[in-house]
């Protein structure tokens, strides 16, 4: 579980679909006066170079970002993290979802991440100096804060999924953490995949009903033989308004292969 790194894959076509919503949902979060929490169960390092060695191996971040970033007017919170990260890293600077959450909070608002990593997790601490960072099993560390304090929030939950056991895990753990926080905000990610490995999970989080919002973006592998072939996105109490922009961002992908 700790082989994993997402230099390789930072900004890819997944990443898009998943911070542009994520970035969406703390700009209207943040638009209102109440504090927030943020928490992160796989935060990664929150900064990437898109011009390393990593990134240009798998060219997934020229197939993703690199293509899609005219998708997003200034104004977009996603393209104002992008922004930012470019001001303080270059041109080449990709922010993760710690940096987008970061850029988009105010200095009131608490924001707890949690990286296994050891090397990930230093990369974290450099570029979020005195962020609240964890190497503890994020999902455990999920299930022992919540809910947070302050209780309005939201969580990403964002694994690697090398093991396959992680697409059966995931929705049992929303589950429980629905009971135990039912006003946060719950944003799950996983990848699509050409094998069908993750068939069945939007399934089983429809099954824990409430209110959720779903996106599934379906994109072209971005080389051939490329295994990811979409994103999939499950939100709990959705902000207003997403739900809305999850269906335009979608046809945006679905433009892709005309």
């Amino acid at each position: 579980m700790l082989s994993y790194q997402h230099a390789y894959h930072a900004g890819n076509a997944a990443d898009v679909h998943k911070h542009a919503l994520l970035a969406l949902a703390l700009g209207y979060m943040a638009a209102k006066e109440k504090p927030l929490s943020y928490l992160e169960t796989h935060a990664g390092r929150a900064l990437y170079d898109l011009s390393g060695p990593e990134a240009l191996k798998t060219g997934e971040a020229a197939a993703g970002i690199g293509r899609m970033e005219p998708w997003f007017p200034a104004e977009h919170p996603y393209a104002r993290a992008l922004g930012a990260a470019r001001e303080r890293a270059g041109p080449s600077a990709y922010p993760g979802s710690p940096l987008i959450a970061a850029t988009l909070l105010r200095p009131g608002d608490r924001i707890v991440l949690a990286e296994r990593h050891p090397q990930e997790a230093a990369a974290l601490r450099l570029a979020l100096p005195g962020a609240d960072v964890r190497e503890e099993d994020g999902p455990a560390l999920a299930l022992a804060l919540a809910p947070p304090t302050p209780r309005r929030g939201l969580m990403l939950i964002d694994p690697s999924y090398e093991l396959k056991a992680e697409f059966a895990a995931m929705p049992a753990l929303v589950a429980k953490l629905r009971r135990k926080w039912p006003v946060g905000v719950i944003m799950l990610w996983w990848p699509i995949l050409a094998s069908g490995a993750e068939r069945g999970l939007a399934e089983r989080l429809d099954d824990l009903g409430g209110e959720a919002l779903l996106s599934e973006a379906r994109f072209p592998p971005a080389r051939p033989g490329h295994g990811m072939i979409g994103s999939g996105l499950w939100v709990a109490n959705p902000p207003w308004g997403l739900a809305e922009a999850a269906k335009a961002l979608e046809a945006r992908f679905a433009g892709l292969g005309s």
